[in-house]
């Protein structure tokens, strides 16, 4: 049975899902409102966990999984709890990475980005803004604001958390805010940079708990290439010649930096911090950070200040299952959630494989395709708001660290067990192998054959 997939929105579920249909000779069209592949931030970096790499390794053609291994950034050495004057409360050696698909990787998203748009030059189309659909029969049609339609058999919501798609089809299934703001920035990786922190936290990543119920992510992520984009000595092998032949090499402007995000409650923070940009976020967080260790400071100082923006974090509210139609949803257009488990894309990705299988089917004629819709969004709405609650519960206002008296003694009791485990090695060793254990999706289920 012949299918036409029409996808709205470009990222990382949405890509996913269109190598996978095309490998699979099912007829797709992306639909990316961006004017242009280099358009947009889309973010730093995104750690791609081994259900996300297993979702990859299954949809995207074998050497641009290669391609996506061997632009990654270097693997962290180390995970680091630390206080806001840079003291050491945990430090866990990470082990190496040996295992190309089942494995944690540190991605660039703009990075991520290119790799995914690499061999979909006939797939995507930019610059189409979705304003509407219209379901009639067995088709929909895409309605768009430069006044162009498209008509296909499936329609995929893939246009993030503020999705249209969402908003016209589901308009029950609401996201609401966590109470939590940051602010997330980046500095290029300099002899003065490199040294505003430890060795440790340098080669790993890195959280620090403050009073006030403040937290800062700080991430390192150094690439395989310079910043002319040529590669660097000594890589050599079958990872340089991938690089090398990497048309997505051009178009990316991402070279070896430190990222950080900066949390809180929304109490915290100006009024208007969301209209805020630039210079302006800097100073607030070190308006917000007088107690800080200086290199801390120092380091929200030298921040590129072209790469800050303030994010209001927003987590969606769980919907009973709906009655399938031909249009459906994955990723954050339908289960946006927070920053609190790292899980986000990763869900997003584990959406597009199971889709795309259910799509297989329908091509060889095992299955019709609202059947085929129905299971995949039974399993899809499980998983999706079992990680939206389970995210929420990591990033919330509600967390007793942001209430004054309560928080204070919640942080002195968390760095007092950290402090203690970090000195027990048997201890340390037990909360390492925990850490470490993955326990994610089926691996049959995020298999596929084409």
């Amino acid at each position: 049975m012949k299918v036409k997939v029409l996808v709205i929105g470009g990222g990382t579920g949405g890509l996913a899902l269109a190598h996978g249909l095309l490998r699979a000779g099912i007829e797709v069209a992306v639909f990316e409102r961006d004017a242009l592949r280099t358009d947009g931030l889309h973010g730093y970096r995104v750690g791609i966990d081994p259900d996300g790499s297993r979702a990859l390794h299954a949809l995207l053609p074998p050497e641009l999984y290669d391609t996506f291994v061997a632009t990654r950034a270097r693997d962290p050495k180390y995970f680091n709890m630390l206080t806001e004057d840079l003291k050491e409360v945990l430090s866990m050696d990470l082990p190496p990475v040996t295992d190309p698909i089942a494995s944690e990787k540190s991605i660039s998203r703009m990075t991520m980005r290119q790799v995914l748009l690499t061999g979909l030059d006939d797939v995507v189309q930019y610059g189409k803004e979705f304003t509407r659909f219209e379901q009639h029969g067995d088709e929909v049609t895409a309605y768009f604001a430069d006044g162009t339609t498209a008509t296909g058999d499936l329609l995929v919501a893939a246009d993030g958390s503020g999705s249209r798609v969402r908003r016209q089809y589901l308009p029950h299934a609401k996201t609401e805010e966590t109470g939590i703001i940051s602010i997330a920035g980046k500095l290029p990786i300099t002899a003065e940079s490199a040294k505003l922190v430890p060795p440790k936290v340098f080669e790993g990543i890195s959280m620090v708990s403050a009073p006030h119920g403040f937290g800062c992510i700080l991430h390192v992520m150094e690439f395989q290439w310079d910043r002319d984009g040529k590669v660097k000595s000594g890589i050599g092998g079958n990872t340089e010649e991938l690089i090398r032949q990497w048309p997505g090499l051009q178009f990316d402007n991402t070279r070896d930096y430190m990222n950080w995000g900066l949390w809180a409650t929304k109490d915290k923070f100006p009024a208007n911090i969301m209209e805020l940009r630039g210079r302006e976020l800097v100073e607030v967080a070190l308006q917000l950070t007088p107690g800080w260790h200086p290199d801390l400071r120092k380091l929200f100082e030298l921040t590129d200040v072209g790469t800050c923006f303030p994010i209001n974090i927003w987590t969606s509210v769980p919907v009973e299952p709906w009655e399938t139609t031909n249009v459906t949803l994955l990723g954050d257009a339908i289960h946006t959630m927070t920053p609190g488990r790292g899980v986000g894309a990763n869900t997003a990705l584990r959406d597009a494989v199971n889709l795309c299988r259910q799509l297989v089917e329908v091509r060889d004629g095992r299955r019709e395709l609202i059947p085929a819709i129905h299971d995949y969004e039974a399993k899809m709405i499980e998983y999706g708001f079992d990680a939206v609650l389970k995210s929420r519960a990591q990033m919330t206002s509600d967390d007793p660290a942001h209430k004054p008296v309560i928080g204070r003694v919640a942080l002195a009791g968390m760095r007092t067990v950290m402090r203690t485990i970090n000195n027990v090695p048997p201890l340390k060793r037990r909360m390492r192998e925990s850490m470490l254990a993955y326990r994610g999706a089926d691996r049959d289920e995020l298999e596929l054959k084409l």
